[in-house]
């Protein structure tokens, strides 16, 4: 196995959301190398873990592998929502929003457009594409063509697919990066706003963020001949 957890905090949600993630004995390997190796761990309503390693440990690769993008070689991903367990890719992404190094953004279209498209996508109501803004402070910038945002702005627009697909359980991969410190911390809020909720998240990064009751999930790289 190629990850440590730390112990679970004890922790009460209000569950608007009831889906949790189950690892068991996950492996998974790219371009013929074995990245990944017995990644267990769960997930439950109203949490969020951490997770933590190296250049080259595998945390891109996992949150690809649990959002349905990447195989598991061996092992078992789950999506316990309600009554049913969701087993397969198609099936586990009807409940997981991932945002990933790429912010999915589309420079040709303005803001509001981006969101609009997104909307559609998830089939959501319109009304989220006005939350999607306040929730990252966009509102200002809602008729700026994407592609004349900043890098960190850029960033917020990516992660307000978040609020746009209301899944209950977010895959964050690097999601602070090119933010400041009060775009980070307005993530922080609707991270904890999500958990409230009953949802759960797990985060990938290298930056420091202050989650109240984070675990942390160590990967380690595997050793290679």
């Amino acid at each position: 196995m190629n990850a440590a957890l730390e112990s679970r905090p004890d922790r009460q949600s209000r569950l608007a959301y009831r889906a949790s993630l189950s690892l068991r004995a996950v492996s998974v390997s790219r371009a013929g190398r074995r990245v990944l190796a017995g990644v267990t761990f769960d997930l439950s309503p109203g949490e969020a873990i951490i997770l933590k390693g190296a250049n080259g440990s595998g945390k891109t690769t996992l949150l690809r592998a649990i959002a349905g993008f990447l195989p598991a070689e061996n092992g078992a991903i789950e999506v316990q929502s309600g009554e049913s367990t969701r087993s397969s890719a198609s099936d586990r992404r009807a409940c997981i929003a991932y945002c990933g190094h790429a912010d999915a953004v589309k420079a040709p279209m303005t803001v509001r457009e981006n969101l609009s498209f997104w909307a559609r996508l998830y089939g959501a109501p319109e009304r989220r594409i006005a939350e999607a803004l306040a929730s990252f402070a966009l509102q200002a910038l809602a008729d700026t063509h994407a592609g004349a945002l900043s890098a960190g702005q850029r960033r917020r627009l990516g992660l307000a697919r978040l609020v746009i697909a209301a899944k209950p359980i977010w895959l964050l991969d690097e999601p602070t990066s090119s933010m400041d410190a009060a775009s980070s911390a307005r993530l922080v809020a609707l991270i904890e706003n999500h958990r409230r909720e009953g949802g759960a998240v797990l985060i990938a990064t290298h930056d420091r963020i202050e989650i109240e009751g984070a675990r942390n999930f160590v990967l380690e790289a595997l050793e290679t001949a």
